[in-house]
């Protein structure tokens, strides 16, 4: 018995001594930490753009009203109603009469500017009312232009009606040499034009007077020399701007060395294009977003191969005028009723011609309702891109935000 129990006790310590013990810790025990864990930010969110105002409004314009911003006409080329009477002959509710009457008109055709001749001049009082009218009859501020260089060609000045400082001609001023003296020449007409309610100069005449044969520029012109003429038309242009009024350099690419006249045909110069870059284009260099240059109805078959006027040349307009010159602010056509273009186009034909070659204003088309309808039609058939007709316009809002006043 004492030896079982002995054997009993030894199997037992046996068995204890093969039980494994649990190892020993020897690792320490995560430290606490009191360091701030970085936070989960979000990316700034940036502010809502604001919409254009002048991209909302061309998108609200139906096409006739896009339309009607490309073209310039006269008064009586709509059938708009004038004041003829004295001005304290009319009541205001014939005044307010005329106003409807012209807001139907531009209803119709939402023209983009009109433009005055002596014809439609009476006295200063009837032209500022008149003016002032058809600003408030308008949706969208007009272009309210004239012929008004100083010299022979001076709608206001030249008119028995009108009381106002006269000058010589361009050429005459240019004659001193002094820029100085085309600026004070700017301010006194930009002054006039400004109390009258227009808002657009054709001038300053920019072409070089270079060919003795010329029947048309002349003395029109500052100078027969290049860099005076520039210096001089550029001085007329920034007093005009001083007083308000967009100046209109022409008539590119340079009307000084033709020897026709463009009312009567197509005026032409032989000059290559480097002897256009060292003269005719030196008045149309380093212009501003904000001023306007006129294309004349002037081939150059020198350095387009064809006698196609440059109103209608893309190869002029875009290629000379916008790719080598720089110029960014509105091209105007020169008036569309000259014989150069009537002879060998229609109105409608020449107006869809002059916006493919990269004019933006037609100024004067032949039978404007045939010309506006043929663009509407061009649109609408694709001929000419709704996304062109879109930039040109949204162009010309900008250019008369800037220049003619708030549109909204």
């Amino acid at each position: 018995m004492k030896k079982l129990l002995t054997l009993a006790a030894l199997l037992l310590a046996l068995l204890w001594g093969c039980t494994p013990t649990p190892p020993e810790t020897t690792e320490a025990p995560p430290e606490t930490t009191t360091e701030a864990q970085p936070e989960t930010t979000q990316p700034p969110t940036e502010a809502p753009t604001e919409p254009d105002p002048l991209v909302l409004q061309l998108e609200s314009m139906t096409l006739e009203e896009k339309v009607g911003q490309l073209f310039m006409v006269t008064p009586g080329t709509l059938g708009l109603p004038q004041i003829k009477a004295p001005m304290e002959a009319l009541s205001q509710e014939q005044l307010s009469q005329m106003e409807n009457a012209i807001r139907e008109i531009f209803a119709k055709y939402p023209v983009g500017g009109i433009v005055q001749f002596a014809a439609d001049l009476y006295s200063p009082e009837q032209i500022t009312a008149y003016n002032a009218l058809l600003q408030r009859a308008a949706e969208i501020p007009l272009f309210l232009g004239i012929d008004e260089e100083g010299g022979t060609v001076a709608r206001l000045a030249n008119h028995s009606a009108f009381d106002l400082p006269q000058y010589q001609s361009a050429g005459a001023v240019g004659a001193s040499g002094n820029p100085e003296d085309a600026l004070k020449m700017g301010q006194t007409i930009g002054a006039y034009l400004g109390e009258y309610g227009f808002n657009m100069d054709f001038a300053p005449v920019a072409d070089v007077n270079t060919n003795p044969n010329n029947p048309v520029i002349g003395n029109r012109a500052f100078s027969s020399d290049c860099n005076v003429a520039g210096q001089m038309a550029k001085a007329m242009a920034e007093g005009l701007e001083e007083q308000g009024i967009v100046p209109v350099f022409k008539h590119f690419p340079g009307h000084g060395d033709t020897a026709q006249d463009s009312h009567e045909e197509v005026a032409y110069s032989h000059k290559t294009l480097e002897e256009l870059q060292a003269c005719e284009f030196i008045p149309f260099s380093g212009l501003t977003e904000n001023q306007c240059v006129m294309v004349g109805h002037i081939a150059l078959p020198e350095v387009t191969g064809d006698m196609t006027p440059a109103t209608l040349s893309s190869e002029i307009v875009t290629g000379l005028l916008r790719e080598k010159l720089g110029f960014r602010g509105l091209i105007l056509t020169d008036s569309m009723v000259m014989e150069a273009i009537t002879d060998n186009y229609s109105g409608a034909e020449a107006s869809l011609l002059a916006l493919e070659a990269g004019c933006q204003v037609i100024l004067q088309p032949e039978d404007f309702p045939s010309a506006f309808a043929g663009v509407v039609e061009a649109v609408e058939s694709g001929t000419f891109p709704e996304e062109q007709l879109n930039a040109v316009v949204l162009q010309i809002l900008r250019f008369k935000q800037e220049t003619c006043g708030n549109l909204s």
